[in-house]
């Protein structure tokens, strides 16, 4: 028998292990760094602030820097853990650190680098409400205009 299931026998609930993942809040000029989710990835079509999934071994800071790197192609620095939150989606639980995040606009020779690749662009913040992001991304999106007003 499966220790859950002796667990779940005895009266405990047994919630799922939640993956740990990074979402990096960069603002730059009035603006926050934001990408759409392609078709075939969870949450088809919804958009999203850079990050994904912690390697193990990995703090979700580091994890925040180098998936915004990789996804965006933009250097960040973090500023501060903002929130944690839990939540579970219909494919499973995820451990979101959402983080406040500087972008670094100077590459190693000196050239601006503030353009982001791939499908994230510069967002103005009052157009942020009029995006459809998931659950957790929202409550931090109306947190964030809150703070504006």
């Amino acid at each position: 028998m499966k220790i859950a299931a002796r667990f779940e026998e005895l009266g405990f609930t047994v919630l799922p292990v939640a993956t740990p993942v990074s979402i990096a809040l960069v603002a730059h000029n009035g603006c926050y760094l934001v990408g759409r989710r392609g078709p075939d990835a969870p949450l088809a079509g919804y958009f999203e602030f850079p990050g994904g999934k912690c390697h193990p071994g990995e703090s979700p800071a580091a994890c925040v820097v180098r998936e915004c790197l990789e996804e965006t192609g933009l250097a960040i620095e973090v500023i501060r853990l903002r929130r944690e939150v839990f939540h579970t989606y219909s494919y499973g639980s995820v451990h979101l650190h959402f983080f406040d995040c500087r972008l670094l606009t100077r590459d190693r020779v000196g050239s601006d680098h503030t353009q982001p690749f791939r499908e994230f662009d510069w967002v103005p913040m009052t157009q942020l409400a009029e995006i459809n992001f998931p659950e957790p991304n929202r409550q931090l999106v109306d947190e964030l205009l809150a703070e504006a007003t």
